[in-house]
């Protein structure tokens, strides 16, 4: 079991959300696609510590009361390993972007978000971001094809 965070980074002002399309990786799942940044947990680390370090090794940002809007299980979803993510949107940020070694880096429209290659499943809980309730879903992926999901809102 790996446990990770997401995390959408997202400037109000500019109506914009940072994103990460993953090519610069070798041997990566994500290859291809545009995602959130985050990553696995380190030993003795919160879900919070996790994500602030991981947004700051990936982008340069300092993000600040990274918001936890939900939990996703992806079974066996990188065909070795059930994935447990905790899934945050942060908009309190200060610092300057850098280049990441995962992947180039973009403030992306928040409209044209959905536009981009994301996992289909990205598509689906990223509405749920708007939803003023927690979420637990289940997002079940073979070879790299959603097959099924499942949500609870509370």
């Amino acid at each position: 079991m790996k446990l990770a965070t997401l995390c959408y980074v997202i400037d109000r002002k500019n109506k914009t959300t940072l994103m990460i399309y993953r090519i610069k990786k070798r041997n990566d799942v994500h290859e291809g696609k545009w995602n959130g940044l985050g990553g696995k947990f380190e030993e003795n680390e919160s879900p919070e510590e996790c994500v602030i370090r991981e947004i700051k090794e990936e982008s340069g940002l300092n993000i600040k009361s990274p918001k936890l809007h939900g939990l996703i299980t992806f079974p066996l979803f990188d065909g070795k390993e059930d994935w447990y993510v905790f899934v945050f949107t942060a908009h309190e940020f200060t610092g300057k972007l850098m280049d990441s070694n995962e992947g180039n880096l973009e403030w992306i429209p928040n409209k044209k978000i959905t536009e981009l290659n994301l996992w289909d499943g990205d598509a689906i809980f990223l509405n749920w971001l708007k939803k003023n309730k927690f979420f637990s879903a289940k997002f079940i992926y073979n070879n790299g094809k959603l097959e099924n999901y499942s949500v609870n809102f509370y």
